[in-house]
């Protein structure tokens, strides 16, 4: 009797095995992303990678107070002191993916400056005629005010920051009647703009904490009164209950330190 031979078995277990070693890894991303949910600073540095891994894993050169790469955790919720490293880290990598998102080069000095303060970070937005927020002398957005505060917005939402919103006018502007309405008008109405539009996209309406409106009152440091810089909205975020300080005059681009500004 001739021997049976032995029949040769598929490989049917392989891809079984194959598709079940996915779903592990699968199920160990969904668990690790939801850990990483409760600490924002792993999202920023994942967001940071995915967008330009070379870029995330390399130390930044022009930023001047970025002197190490952007590796820092925050170990505490509240932000109590500016000089702590890696609080500091963590507002500087929300900061980067900022002008990512707008993209926006970190020298480029025109369209918006941002600060790290004691409790958050400083938005500086320049009304200016290459790169409008504002359409002429009135309330309504330009395409790129509403780009930048819809993502200002999904920032905010994002990080739970409380919002600080300030706005400014240069001096000189024309208006139909300065006794009913002028720059402190227009300031406060701009400042509210911004409030209702970031609400409306993504902003929950219990984060803003102070809307006020300067007028031409706190022009820039060494620049002209008049000058188109002083058109400007600033929004302060910050990660504790302290409301920030009562705004003063911020240097002008021309003359801010590269250690506080991009």
């Amino acid at each position: 009797m001739a021997k049976k031979h032995h029949e040769h078995h598929g490989g049917a277990w392989k891809v079984a095995y194959a598709d079940f070693i996915t779903s592990m890894m699968a199920l160990f991303m969904v668990m690790w992303i939801l850990i990483a949910e409760e600490k924002p600073e792993v999202l920023a540095q994942m967001s940071l990678y995915f967008k330009d891994p070379a870029s995330a894993q390399k130390p930044p050169t022009t930023w001047g107070v970025m002197e190490k790469e952007i590796m820092a955790t925050q170990k505490d919720a509240n932000i109590n002191d500016k000089r702590d490293n890696e609080n500091e880290g963590f507002l500087k990598a929300i900061a980067r993916d900022f002008y990512r998102m707008l993209n926006v080069k970190e020298e480029e000095k025109e369209p918006i400056d941002i600060e790290i303060t004691s409790d958050g970070l400083k938005m500086t937005v320049y009304d200016r005629t290459n790169k409008p927020i504002f359409i002429d002398n009135t309330t309504q957005l330009t395409d790129w005010g509403k780009f930048v505060f819809q993502n200002m917005a999904w920032l905010i939402e994002r990080y739970n920051f409380l919002v600080y919103i300030d706005g400014h006018t240069s001096t000189g502007l024309r208006f139909d009647d300065p006794k009913q309405y002028n720059e402190w008008e227009l300031s406060a109405d701009r400042a509210n703009t911004i409030r209702r539009f970031m609400e409306y996209y993504a902003m929950a309406d219990d984060k803003t904490k102070r809307v006020t409106g300067f007028a031409d009152s706190k022009p820039l440091i060494n620049t002209a009164p008049d000058a188109e810089e002083n058109q400007r909205i600033t929004v302060s975020l910050s990660l504790t209950q302290k409301p920030p300080a009562t705004p003063e005059a911020s240097p002008s681009t021309a003359t801010t330190p590269a250690a506080t500004t991009p």
